[in-house]
């Protein structure tokens, strides 16, 4: 429910499906690309999970982001807000992205442009706007953990009068990271079970779904101890693992100090209890990844997103219900897909284990099946050498948005 598709069509759509994704969120339309893509697999003529895809970002105006690293609609006033609604609607967006730097005009008027133009609003919790105003505003989905910490702490008026006293540069993103860490560090330690439940409350009242994406969460927090799965490495060839290198070391770890790096890895621990609060709080979970942040591989990346849900506190039915049926009920698909009922599409993936008793079963695949279509063990197998072959092959692409690196401190795509 969180990806951004790396290479071409025969890099993710496959490494999807073999691992049992049927249908995925692409959350920014970074190349057009991607509309091609789920054109195509909804009219039969490309073998891929279905997808629903976002505008591209619209985001505030300086953005953090390089334009050649990625391209994003910057808007500062309600007309700009509104005019690039209209743009994104135009170009074939299922739904609008929204982004950390928005302010409150923009935001609330893209929120009501998106609405009157039958689109709805996910994306990030902007810096200047509480998760509560987010939520009662209409905001579908909430990405990422960082804002949703601000908005629970008993100094969360500080927190933000601090961000907004934040000076960067358009594309500077590294400093960005390292004004926004001290403050996130602040509020996870001032975390308040009283403000928690009103907040939560709200979410689960509005039914505001939270994507965690607490894989994206482990890396950014342990760079300097986390690493690309050497036995994945081989389905994303050498342009992407360069572009994931070159990622941590400019935008995530330059310039550090010994205690930034030590209260990073703190903030892992910090984000694991967050999420099992979420749940405790029965705040509607969506399972995504942040697929395109370094070191995540598509399609393998959602098990380790299960396998983190579950060691923060989830049991593993929870786990899968953010996978499954919660996603199906989010997208208006419940009708046909997300849970296995006779009358239902054919969506589903056949394992050799049971992962209600291993969460990490959901990795022992023996079939998917994909609107009715059975890609069985030889086929599954065939997948993947395929995968293998196209990103060590000459014209193999690099991630498609930049890497996938991130908007705010411990904030991805």
């Amino acid at each position: 429910m969180h990806v951004h598709s790396l290479g071409d069509e025969h890099v993710s759509p496959p490494l999807y499906l073999a691992n049992g994704l049927t249908t995925v969120r692409e959350m920014a339309a970074t190349n057009p690309i991607v509309y091609d893509w789920r054109d195509r697999i909804d009219a039969g003529t490309l073998l891929g999970p279905r997808m629903v895809v976002a505008s591209q970002i619209i985001d505030g105006d300086p953005t953090l982001w390089d334009p050649n690293l990625l391209h994003v609609l910057t808007v500062d006033t309600a007309a700009e807000a509104r005019a690039a609604v209209r743009q994104v609607k135009a170009e074939g967006a299922d739904f609008v992205k929204v982004y950390s730097r928005l302010n409150r005009a923009a935001y609330f008027a893209i929120i009501d442009e998106a609405h009157k133009l039958g689109l709805t609003v996910h994306g990030h919790g902007p810096d200047e706007i509480t998760t509560k105003d987010v939520s009662n505003a209409g905001q579908r989905s909430i990405e990422h953990i960082h804002s949703l910490g601000l908005s629970v702490s008993t100094r969360e008026a500080d927190v933000r009068r601090m961000i907004s006293e934040i000076k960067v540069r358009a594309g500077d993103y590294n400093a960005w990271f390292r004004q926004m860490h001290p403050i996130e560090w602040i509020a996870a330690n001032t975390y308040s079970k009283t403000r928690a439940a009103d907040v939560f409350g709200t979410l689960r009242r509005n039914n505001t779904r939270v994507t965690p994406t607490l894989t994206m969460h482990n890396v950014l927090d342990q760079i300097d101890y986390t690493r690309l799965d050497p036995n994945l490495a081989k389905y994303l060839g050498p342009d992407a693992i360069g572009t994931y290198d070159y990622v941590i070391e400019n935008l995530y770890g330059a310039n550090r100090t010994a205690e930034e790096i030590s209260h990073q890895r703190e903030m892992w621990v910090w984000h694991q209890q967050f999420v099992k609060e979420l749940f405790a709080h029965d705040v509607p979970i969506l399972a995504g990844t942040d697929t395109g942040t370094p070191y995540s591989v598509p399609g393998f990346a959602l098990h380790d997103e299960l396998e983190h849900l579950v060691a923060a506190g989830a049991t593993p039915r929870q786990a899968l219900y953010a996978a499954t049926a919660e996603p199906a009920r989010f997208l208006g698909l419940a009708r046909d897909l997300g849970t296995v009922e006779a009358g239902k599409i054919a969506d589903l993936v056949v394992l050799d284990a049971d992962p209600l008793t291993d969460i990490r079963n959901t990795r022992r695949i023996h079939t998917v099946i994909t609107r009715g279509r059975v890609i069985g063990p030889a086929a599954r197998a065939k997948m993947l050498a395929d995968v293998e072959a196209a990103v060590q092959g000459p014209a193999s692409a690099s991630a498609l948005p930049a890497g996938g690196c991130c908007g705010t401190a411990g904030s991805g795509h």
